[in-house]
């Protein structure tokens, strides 16, 4: 399994695209901080009570800048692909999309988590964007397991990992604090032997 690590560090590029005529998903760059400024904020009050208390600083260049070298530093050390999610005809930021929390060893596994900005929800955006990412975590990254979790309450969420074929597993009580409260959440997976032809979410 050490060899598996090697294998994967040793060819890790500089950075990541993964695209298709209709998308594209890479990693944050200092260049879209308006994009990203404009789209959260005028998504705040849709995308608050599904995510950790914003910080005072939250929308900031400054912290911006940070968040984009953190994610460098994440991906260099191959323990996180943060990603934004393009449409590719006009290069409009959508969305985003991690692969966090990667584990080698004998969990080869990851959590995946991921936002939509309000004016794009429900309409197919995000379930291409993991149509796309879920064959680079499989074959590229060499992952056995993707796990999400979910407030019971997101029913939109429940949705989109349902049909991207993910199998709900359990509860999980009070697992993240999410808006300044400790809320429950279910816990959803996909393994590589479940993305296969003629399902959902095919490689």
């Amino acid at each position: 399994m050490a060899r598996s690590v090697f294998r994967f560090l040793s060819r890790q590029p500089e950075s990541v695209e993964i695209a298709n005529k209709d998308y594209i998903l890479r990693l944050p760059r200092y260049a879209d901080y308006r994009q990203w400024y404009q789209l959260r904020s005028e998504s705040r009050a849709f995308l608050e009570p599904w995510e950790p208390t914003w910080r005072t600083d939250e929308m900031t260049e400054g912290a911006f800048r940070s968040r984009v070298i953190r994610n460098e530093q994440e991906y260099a050390s191959g323990q996180a692909v943060p990603l934004f999610l393009f449409r590719r005809s006009d290069e409009t930021l959508l969305g985003g999309l991690t692969i966090g929390h990667i584990r080698r060893g004998a969990a080869q596994n990851c959590m995946i988590g991921y936002w939509m900005g309000q004016k794009f929800a429900g309409r197919g955006h995000m379930h291409e964007g993991l149509r796309l990412t879920i064959p680079y975590i499989f074959s590229t990254l060499e992952l056995h397991r993707i796990e999400a979790a979910c407030i019971p309450e997101n029913t939109r969420s429940i949705r989109l990992l349902e049909k991207a074929g993910f199998e709900r597993e359990g509860y999980l009580r009070q697992y993240l604090k999410i808006n300044g409260q400790w809320r429950d959440h279910l816990m959803f997976s996909l393994l590589s032997a479940d993305a296969v032809p003629n399902r959902n979410m095919p490689l």
